[in-house]
Formats: structure tokens, C-alpha cells, sequence
């Protein structure tokens, strides 16, 4: 079973403009989802899927996400309005005023958390969030993927980085380690892809449809800009969670037209027939 992930798409950037970048590099990524073979059976849209949260442009991402042949489960991120979301998405599960959800997808529990708070950039759970993902978590032990926006790691870039001291990372951390169930996080809002271990478990960061963030390991401050690159036009990504049976695999691709090298052809035939002989001796 194949799951895809987009995040960070910020509809809406230029808002004056029906051609903006981001949404030509949002429909570039789902031309490249409907290409897929087999097709992933949902799309996790991990948040940020606005760039201010206007109904305008929840009203162009629901325009896409309608036509497509896989059901979208969304999470919120820090640049997104719940309330506009929900005025353009009302079938929107809620719980105490967040969107948060779980539902079984085949094998899998899919498990979604609300991780944004109004005014902040990073993330933030509070106890009745906290409190509703641990008993969701125990309500099942089927293999579970958690879907929140903001990935709770230092990453080493200085502005795009989360307080792992901070008491929701803690909080978050503990939940995991005591769910070894949960076999992967999937998260958004760092503009690039990223994975490491993380509480017992594993957790990916999706690149994003809008722009990604440049690559810097050097320390920041705020108070002194030294005209570093922040954000880069590199290629529009997505993720691709592939279940085996037993494990989950994640993969990362990019919107847009690619050069074929090579194709499965006489040519390639023997070394086709090569490689898979191996595997089965």
C-alpha cells in the first residue's frame, strides 16, 4: 500500500496572481501523484496549506483535492486559519477546536494532531491535546502513522529549528516511546527533506510544493543579518510511504518533467534479468 504526503504548499502568496509560483508548483507535484502506479490509496497534506489562511485560497486547494482519485487528509500548520479551512471544508473533524483525527487506512491507523498555536511559528501541544493523542494512541495497537505539521527536532539550521527542551517536545517524546506502535512520524514545515530516529520510532520530513529552505549549519543571530540564503527555488517535492506488509518505507520525489536516462527495454533487458536473478536465488 503506497501513501503520498505533500506540505507547504502556501496557496496564496501571490495573492493578486491566477499564475503564482506556488500553485504552479503545487500542480506539478500532483500531476506527478496522478502519474503514480499503482495510485496511493490517500495524500497526507501536512499543513501550511495557506499562506495566510484566506478562504480563497483553501477555496483553490479544495478545487484540486476534489479531483482527485484518493481521498486528502489534512493537518494544520502555523500559517493556516482553522476557521477559514473549516468555513471552505466543513466536514473538517474537530476535536475541542483542533483538527484532529484518526481512521484506519487497510493495515494502517492513520492518527493526525493538531500541532499549531495562533501567533507562533513553531509548534505547541497543550495538555488536552496531549491527553487526546495518548488515549487515540491506546485505543489501537495496528501499525499507526502520526501526521503533525511541526516536526519536533533540532535540525541545525538556525532559524527553522524546534526547542527540543521544550515541555510539548517532552511531553510528545514520552507519548511515543510508551506507543511502540507507532512506526512513523510524518511531518511538514521545515522546507526540506529530513529523517532520523526519533522516541523508538522514525520520523520523516516531507519537502515541500513551495520553495525550500536553504541548506545552513552555521549559528544565526537574529540581531546581525549576514545575507545568508534563506529561502531557494529548488524542485517541488513530496513524500511517498510505501507498506510492505511489515515495514514502512519512505521515499522522496519531485514535481515536474525529468529526462529518462533509461527505459526497460531489449537493451536493458539482461541486466533487468540480472539484478532480479539475484534476488532469487
Amino acid at each position: 500500500m503506497l501513501i503520498a504526503q505533500i506540505t507547504d504548499i502556501h496557496l496564496g502568496f501571490q495573492p493578486d496572481d491566477p499564475a503564482e509560483l506556488n500553485r504552479r508548483r503545487f500542480d506539478e507535484v500532483i500531476a506527478s501523484l496522478r502519474a503514480l502506479t499503482p495510485q496511493p490509496a490517500a495524500l497526507l497534506v501536512t499543513g501550511d496549506m495557506s499562506e495566510s489562511g484566506s478562504i480563497a485560497s483553501y477555496q483553490t486547494l479544495k478545487s484540486v483535492l476534489d479531483t482527485l482519485p484518493f481521498p486528502a487528509l489534512p493537518a494544520i500548520g502555523n500559517h493556516d486559519d482553522r476557521g477559514n479551512f473549516c468555513h471552505v471544508f466543513p466536514d473538517a473533524p474537530l476535536v475541542g477546536g483542533f483538527l484532529q483525527y484518526a481512521l484506519d487506512l487497510g493495515p494502517l491507523r492513520i492518527v493526525v494532531l493538531d500541532s499549531a498555536e495562533a501567533g507562533r511559528h513553531g509548534g505547541q501541544l497543550d495538555a488536552r491535546r496531549l491527553d487526546w493523542l495518548a488515549g487515540t494512541l491506546a485505543q489501537s495497537a495496528k501499525p499507526t502513522i502520526l501526521v503533525l505539521h511541526h516536526p519536533p527536532i533540532e535540525t541545525g539550521n538556525g532559524w527553522m529549528t524546534e526547542d527540543i527542551s521544550a515541555p510539548w517536545v517532552q511531553a510528545l517524546r514520552a507519548i511515543i516511546a510508551a506507543n511502540p506502535h507507532v512506526i512513523r512520524l510524518v511531518c511538514g514545515h521545515l522546507h526540506r527533506a529530513m529523517v532520523m530516529a526519533w522516541a523508538g520510532s522514525t520520523l520523516a520530513v516531507c519537502p515541500s510544493t513551495a520553495p525550500q529552505v536553504a541548506i545552513d549549519f552555521r549559528d544565526l543571530d537574529p540581531e546581525h543579518p549576514d545575507g545568508r540564503d534563506m529561502i531557494v527555488a529548488e524542485v517541488p517535492g513530496f513524500a511517498l510511504h510505501y507498506w510492505t506488509g511489515s515495514d514502512l518505507i519512505t521515499q522522496f520525489g519531485s514535481g515536474g518533467d525529468h529526462p529518462v536516462l533509461a527505459r526497460f527495454n531489449a537493451r536493458m533487458q539482461a541486466s533487468v534479468r540480472h539484478i532480479v536473478g539475484e534476488r532469487r536465488r
